[in-house]
């Protein structure tokens, strides 16, 4: 089962378009369960295709980074953000702004 979840999520995640976001329970929620926020943050730190599945575009209820980015840490996640057109401060997105 795990495995159609992850690519259900994943599925999910590569929708996102440049300069916009996604929060995890969002994505769950597209993704089939709304309660699967913390499946999601594992699927994505887990994630099989950085390049093609944009994990960073997922930040938490808040707009805030990953402190945990698997992909570099979270200033890498800021830098990823910052380059597809997305404000970070503090190490975080406005949602009202960015949010998908």
């Amino acid at each position: 089962m795990a495995g159609s979840v992850f690519e259900r999520i994943y599925e999910v995640v590569k929708r996102i378009p440049r300069g916009r976001v996604a929060t995890y329970g969002q994505v769950a929620a597209m993704a089939g369960n709304p309660r699967w926020a913390r499946v999601v943050g594992y699927a994505l730190h887990v994630n099989p295709d950085p390049e093609h599945i944009p994990c960073f575009r997922v930040v938490n209820r808040n707009g805030e980074v990953s402190k945990a980015f698997a992909f570099g840490g979270e200033n890498m996640q800021i830098q990823l953000l910052q380059a597809d057109g997305i404000d970070v401060k503090d190490g975080k997105v406005d949602l009202s702004k960015y949010q998908w």
